[in-house]
């Protein structure tokens, strides 16, 4: 058995009044259904809370640490009803975001500032993950919405594109086809050496490589998984590499980008992606926003 909100709220007033008759008066009750509230609580406790003779109630050490948690419970209570609604109407929550490490350069900071503002008591989780995991967690219910690359089953996951944005050659600083009027041609790149998205861990960057532009296999210096680490090797003088126009945010030294021609126009695409049975209200409220974020 454990004592009821009746109980703590009739110890809260006749502690902090001292004084049963005052305590009574205050709870709109008689003094004698006060006192057996007290002593029901104190005997469930186990401890003495007050001190009470005919002329003075005084609160027991044990007394004064059971009515600094008894504020916390009642304040509790007090907030839980407009808590529930803030939560139903999508005010309050949590919301699991998951992203990929690209988008953490391009719209996942721009979309959390909208998000902060918008709805501040909406507590946000972020999961840095690939397109496949997040469409996985988004599955199993561990993540709200996921910032991914297609494609993915339209069927199950709704979404909303967020970002396209042209697909350019990084270069080392200085590099001759950096210096071209025209976009490379396919007998230029194909002379050059080569930094490949991983055919397995990058697949998205990997087959709009592969589809839209000439690649030697042969010429492929080194195979990464990672924008960033892509970029950094060109600066090294690694080798050339396809990436997206928002690498240049990373603003690593010793790399230029250049213009891929029409061909490669808007072709990188990044979608915000959740599941059609998400039954989250915030949410909700966040896909209202997208549209801020749309670049």
């Amino acid at each position: 058995m454990t004592f009821t909100l009746d109980q703590v709220r009739c110890f809260i007033a006749v502690a902090e009044e001292l004084h049963f008759g005052r305590a009574a008066e205050r709870l709109r009750m008689t003094q004698p259904p006060l006192s057996r509230q007290i002593q029901r609580l104190e005997a469930l406790l186990g401890v003495s809370l007050l001190d009470r003779n005919n002329r003075r109630v005084v609160l027991t050490e044990a007394g004064d640490a059971f009515l600094r948690e008894s504020r916390e419970i009642m304040a509790s209570v007090e907030r839980a009803p407009a808590t529930a609604r803030e939560v139903a109407a999508g005010r309050s929550g949590v919301v699991r975001i998951g992203f990929t490490a690209a988008s953490g350069y391009s719209v996942l900071g721009p979309l959390l500032n909208t998000i902060s503002e918008a709805l501040p008591h909406v507590r946000i989780e972020l999961e840095e993950l690939v397109t496949g995991q997040q469409t996985s967690a988004l599955e199993d219910g561990s993540l709200d919405i996921g910032l991914g690359r297609p494609p993915f089953d339209a069927e199950e996951f709704d979404s909303r594109l967020l970002l396209a944005e042209d697909l350019m050659l990084a270069v080392p600083t200085g590099h001759p086809l950096a210096e071209l009027d025209a976009p490379p041609t396919p007998a230029q790149l194909q002379r050059e050496r080569l930094i490949m998205h991983s055919p397995t861990r990058a697949r998205y960057f990997y087959d709009l490589a592969v589809r839209m532009l000439p690649v030697d296999h042969g010429r492929v210096e080194h195979i990464v998984s990672q924008i960033a680490t892509m970029v950094a090797l060109v600066g090294a003088g690694r080798g050339i590499a396809f990436v997206p126009e928002s690498a240049r945010a990373l603003g690593i030294h010793g790399v230029s980008y250049v213009d891929l021609g029409p061909v490669a126009h808007d072709v990188v695409q990044l979608h915000a992606i959740w599941s059609r049975s998400s039954a989250n209200p915030a949410l909700a409220r966040v896909i209202d926003l997208l549209d801020d974020i749309r670049e």
